[in-house]
């Protein structure tokens, strides 16, 4: 349980570094995420992107068990 937790935890911390140039090359804005606008009000949900980054880690995670 240890191990698994220090690899989310690394990934996570790669994720956090790399998001900035995630979002030069476009994730975060993305057809499929809800961005909703308003005096004072702001509301971003990712779907798209959150389904990407999913099926990443899904796949990763299958590729160290094997």
């Amino acid at each position: 349980m240890s191990r698994v937790l220090i690899v989310v935890g690394v990934i996570l911390i790669i994720i956090g570094v790399a998001w900035p140039l995630l979002q030069k090359i476009g994730l975060g804005r993305l057809p499929g995420d809800v961005s909703i606008e308003r005096d004072g009000f702001r509301f971003y949900f990712p779907i798209t992107t959150s389904i990407i980054i999913s099926l990443l880690l899904t796949l990763i995670f299958w590729l160290f068990r094997k």
